[in-house]
């Protein structure tokens, strides 16, 4: 990867005016550079559907993009399945149901379905592991079960354990970047009136708007 530098950007939430914002700031070559979204790019903002419009058409602009499954997007997946829909409700899912329906309708595009079944739990580069919200302390990354990966929180934030390379994660709202030896968080709440957060690696430089 030598020369080519990482950009992680952290929970959207439907906010595109901040996902705009921040991708507006950021000094990223789209030719060169790898961006790598933690997920959470739809529920509770209220522009679900034009952010996974803005996602699709920055990945054919980007040719090193990465798209990682956040919990949203699973609830999203399983109600589309028809597996627990109250849970997806329950969490902000209302407004994505109403930013993909016209007239009372519900109809989800094809290049959007296509979008949410590609998703990714994990992104491992040389020196970093990108994922939504964690890892199980102790485990061997092959031995991470999915609810872990999407939903863990304090277990995994307030652990020093270390996985052998720097973990990025998402998820877990804090005011400013979480940076530990072992982690870096960048969900800054972008949904609850604070900012959008990217984080700049290897240089750990981090960008809000």
């Amino acid at each position: 990867m030598s020369n080519r530098h990482i950009f992680a950007v952290g929970d959207i939430h439907g906010c595109l005016d901040k996902l705009e914002g921040l991708m507006g700031i950021l000094p990223v070559n789209l030719d060169q550079d790898t961006l790598i979204f933690l997920g959470d790019y739809i529920n509770r903002g209220p522009a679900s559907r034009k952010v996974i419009d803005y996602l699709l058409d920055l990945k054919n602009k980007a040719n090193h993009i990465v798209f990682l499954m956040g919990n949203h997007e699973k609830m999203f997946l399983d109600y589309l399945d028809r597996i627990n829909p109250f849970l997806f409700i329950l969490n902000g899912g209302q407004k994505t149901i109403d930013a993909y329906s016209k007239k009372g309708e519900f109809f989800l595009p094809p290049d959007h379905n296509d979008f949410f079944r590609s998703l990714r739990l994990i992104h491992e580069t040389e020196d970093y592991i990108f994922v939504h919200a964690g890892l199980r302390p102790y485990l061997p990354l092959g031995d991470q079960k999915i609810e872990d990966i999407l939903w863990i929180r304090e277990a995994f934030f307030s652990s020093m354990y270390d996985f052998g390379k720097k973990v990025v994660f998402g998820h877990t709202p804090f005011s400013e970047p979480l940076v530990m030896g072992n982690k870096i968080g960048i969900d800054t709440g972008a949904v609850y009136g604070n900012k959008l957060t990217c984080v700049e690696l290897p240089a750990q430089k981090f960008y809000s708007f």
